[in-house]
């Protein structure tokens, strides 16, 4: 039920046996947050990886009085302060809530006992690993290759579920644009 889309994602990659299963649906916790709800602040170091059943997380950090966004996740998908959360060093960045979310949450020392009891574990954390450098690394080709107007095209066609549950504003700040010129190019892709 809470877990159908974690294992869903987990057997495209690889097989778990039933008792891998129950280790997955055991130290995976479910939670609930709210709108705007802080998953992890920094500079505190990272407490969770999250996986998103439901709803959209930004990642943000702030540069003289204004947030950047540098991530924005759907479901389903895993977000946190990355770096923070594999080095137990104190986070740079925030992981908040923009609407509702449902996630699956798990701590460090848990996602270690996995990674000791279900021998394909590490596979499929490899896999993920792989699959979010690549994401990092397009996205910055993106930013530096593509204009704003083929940035947030690209978002939309990727992923257009987010223009109807992020605002506007975040969205400008994860492509690197000022709000007004997003505006601009939004009112020109319409007429």
């Amino acid at each position: 039920m809470v877990h159908d889309k974690l294992l869903l994602l987990i057997s495209k990659h690889v097989v778990f046996d039933a008792a891998a299963i129950d280790l997955v649906q055991t130290y995976f916790e479910p939670v609930h947050y709210k709108k705007n709800e802080i998953l992890e602040q920094a500079p505190a170091v990272a407490q969770y990886l999250y996986f998103i059943n439901s709803g959209f997380i930004r990642v943000f950090y702030e540069q003289d009085g204004e947030e950047i966004t540098t991530h924005i996740n759907c479901p389903p998908g895993f977000i946190t302060s990355f770096t923070s959360f594999i080095s137990g060093s104190p986070a740079s960045d925030v992981v908040s809530c923009i609407t509702e979310c449902e996630v699956l949450r798990i701590t460090k020392d848990k996602l270690a006992l996995l990674s000791g009891s279900i021998p394909k574990w590490d596979e499929f954390s490899r896999m993920m690993y792989e699959k979010s450098l690549n994401y990092n690394e397009q996205r910055t080709k993106d930013m530096l290759a593509l204009n704003a107007e083929q940035r947030y095209r690209k978002l939309l066609h990727e992923y257009p579920e987010i223009l109807h549950h992020v605002p506007l504003h975040y969205i400008s700040s994860y492509i690197g644009i000022a709000p007004q010129s997003l505006s601009r190019i939004r009112r020109a892709i319409i007429s």
